[in-house]
């Protein structure tokens, strides 16, 4: 049976989970969490959380699923440390640095890919096999025939079947760092998506949010797939969120009928879709509307009930002994084979009736405040020899917390805590060398306006590929988000072959593919490499450069310390979301498409579409080429035009070649300068 995985930004919630018969409970720390929002847990509540699971039998996962900065390294290194020494049973992750450190700090520390990875194919589950995760999360954009693949490939997948749902894939949407500075990819995400946005002027549509995803009348499936975890989103949800969705879970996978008017009632938007699941796509956005807001009221205190008392999922087997001149004796055994013996007194000569069965069952049966239930009871008593109700209780309580106490240890990991120092290795390029010119275009006339130069690249779709004869100067680009990969690597094979030999990489699947067939691979912005560690990882994996995340400041993206040159998103609109579902076509439909969508504030976004998937870019490019010389030092930089023209793009490539005076109406210098917020809100 899958495992039943919940959340819990509160200890209430990891309590009301538990009580409800989650088998695992996913929490973050005070730091280097994705939901920065959340209460949260500092160490010493980690280990609380760590025990209340063990007492259970449960597991604890850490997430520390943000892309790390080089200042943070240290911190973080001694924050794990911490974290195993608390007890946690794995680290969910998004950074390769951050893998990397982990491995270095606790070598057996189970590691989870989390779906902020943008693991989505074969390829993908399979290179995160090799590098030593033990688990999975995939892409919440997948349908079950999809996922089915992934299931076979020997680890364990993870899947989101309940709570809400992102407009873009996961760990793809810069549009909360591009508004406010709140990264996703740093646990500050605004939800700007939530806001309305619209193809047609209509100011009511908010035509990025989706509904909240439940799978749970999908158990049967589910189970039969394999799936090893079933994970419930909602660590900023109320604990009564938690009761539910653990609840009707549990109920579907033990073949009960879930009480999904309640599942509703407690947090929707509009009601639940199965997103991605089916493959049909049908009725999937939704607002949180007053009436959803309001239905909570009736239900919360019947959910509250839920978690109220201890369940009593441990069974218990007890021994007694009770005879005259020895210390009476009581040995208890859970059903996991965790057994504890407690004494106490010495029993007394029966004055009225001796001790026997039913008054030793009537005492040790009185189980209300554990976690256990007396399912066996074993006596050995003289028939002549009395104890007094009070000894029979203190000898409850003393085996019980025995019990616990052993329940907690036995199911407590002891890691291996090596000295983790992380050494930086001398920049590629020195502070005074000018970057390289590196562009990517959409299209064959965007490519022939640019007239690259001997020294300079350009990153060309798959598709255009085909159409132009190969040129050492040309990276191919495959899809972003890959629904056949079968079908994506015979391309990638004929143009090999035809001599195409060099391949950009936006994610895992495309590192293992592209080793595969033998191209020189390159490092795309997908990767979202941040800092020192993770540019050295995918540096030994191969790559020959690699763009750093657009989340960087100038200042930190010049620190970034390599053996491989490192590049800055320099000119551009960025892609604030990457989508495979399209929200014009949800609102307008294919054939009222207006290419973009208006939010607010009347700034207006383009929309491409690229087939299998959509992406949402910036209201307005980035432009730095009126400031070339602070770019020094980098290893180059990155043109990329989107829906440009061809005369634009003819002006755009000389401003940055020659420094013309050149400059687009609009404009802005991304997070350059002004950065994204802190882990910590206010700093």
């Amino acid at each position: 049976m899958p495992e039943i995985l919940a959340p819990a930004g509160s200890y209430e919630a990891l309590t009301a989970a538990l009580r409800c018969g989650a088998d695992a409970v996913y929490i973050g720390g005070k730091d280097f969490s994705a939901r920065q929002s959340a209460a949260n847990f500092d160490i010493n509540e980690m280990k609380q959380a760590a025990e209340l699971c063990h007492l259970y039998g449960a597991k604890l996962y850490l997430t520390v699923n943000t892309i790390l900065l080089d200042e943070e390294i240290s911190d973080f290194a001694g924050f794990i440390c911490d974290a195993a020494n608390a007890g946690i049973d794995a680290c969910i992750v998004q950074d390769m640095g951050a893998a990397e450190i982990i491995r270095k700090a606790v070598p057996d520390m189970p590691l989870h890919g989390s779906t902020q990875m943008t693991i989505h194919t074969k390829e993908g589950v399979l290179w995160a096999k090799e590098h030593g995760f033990c688990r999975v999360v995939v892409a919440r954009e997948l349908s079950r025939q999809e996922i089915l693949p992934l299931t076979k490939c020997g680890i364990e997948i993870e899947q989101f079947v309940h709570g809400a749902l992102c407009m873009s894939v996961s760990g793809q949407c810069c549009l909360s760092a591009l508004i406010g500075s709140r990264s996703a990819n740093r646990g500050r995400c605004a939800q700007a998506c939530r806001l309305p946005f619209s193809s047609c002027g209509n100011k009511n549509a908010s035509c990025l949010s989706l509904k909240d995803l439940s799978l749970v009348q999908h158990m049967d499936s589910l189970i039969a797939d394999g799936i090893a975890s079933l994970k419930i989103e909602g660590r900023m949800k109320r604990p009564e969120y938690v009761a539910a969705a653990v609840t009707a879970l549990k109920d579907a996978r033990d073949g009960k009928t879930p009480d999904m008017d309640a599942l509703k009632a407690v947090f929707s938007r509009s009601g639940f879709t199965d997103g991605y699941y089916t493959g049909k796509r049908n009725d999937m956005f939704g607002v949180r509307a007053k009436d959803d807001v309001t239905a909570a009221n009736d239900v919360l205190p019947k959910l509250r009930n839920l978690y109220q008392k201890p369940p009593h999922p441990a069974a218990l087997n007890i021994h007694v002994q009770i005879k005259a001149g020895v210390p009476a004796k009581i040995t208890g055994q859970d059903q996991d084979g965790n057994s504890v013996t407690v004494y106490g007194d010495i029993p007394q000569p029966a004055m009225k009736k001796a001790t026997d069965k039913e008054q030793l069952e009537r005492q040790l049966s009185k189980l209300g405040d554990t976690i256990y239930k007396l399912e066996n009871l074993h006596c050995e008593c003289d028939g002549i020899s009395m104890l007094p109700a009070s000894s029979l209780n203190a000898l409850r309580r003393e085996l019980t917390e025995k019990l616990d106490s052993l329940r907690i240890k036995n199911n407590t990991p002891a890691y291996i805590i090596e000295n983790c120092t992380c050494k930086k290795e001398k920049p590629a390029s020195a502070a005074n060398d000018m970057p390289f010119l590196r562009f990517r275009v959409k299209n064959e006339y965007q490519l022939q306006a640019i007239r690259l130069a001997e020294n300079e690249s350009c990153i060309i779709p798959m598709e255009l590929a085909k159409k132009i004869c190969p040129d050492e100067r040309y990276i191919l680009q495959p899809p972003r988000f890959v629904p056949d990969e079968k079908n994506t690597t015979e391309k990638l094979k004929v143009l090999y072959e035809k001599g195409f030999n060099k391949l950009l990489c936006e994610n895992p699947a495309h590192i293992r593919l592209g080793k595969n067939i033998g191209f020189t691979l390159f490092g795309g912005m997908d990767l979202h490499t941040s800092n020192s560690v993770s540019a050295e990882f995918f540096g030994n994996e191969g790559v020959s450069d690699i763009l750093l995340s657009p989340e960087l400041t100038l200042k930190q993206a010049l620190a970034i310390t390599n053996t491989v040159p490192s590049g800055i998103y320099a000119y551009g609109k960025l892609a604030a979301m990457l989508m495979r579902e399209c929200p014009i076509k949800n609102e307008s439909g294919c054939k009222k498409c207006t290419g973009s969508l208006t939010d607010r504030t009347k700034r207006k976004f383009s929309v491409i579409c690229s087939g299998n998937y959509t992406e949402l870019l910036n209201s307005v490019p980035v432009w730095m080429a009126d400031r070339l010389p602070e770019l020094s030092g980098c290893g180059f930089i990155l043109v990329d035009f989107t829906d440009e023209s061809p005369d634009d793009v003819k002006h755009i490539a000389d401003a940055y070649r020659y420094g013309s005076e050149y400059k687009p109406d609009n404009f802005t210098r991304g997070l350059l300068y002004r950065g994204i917020e802190s882990r910590k809100k206010g700093k």
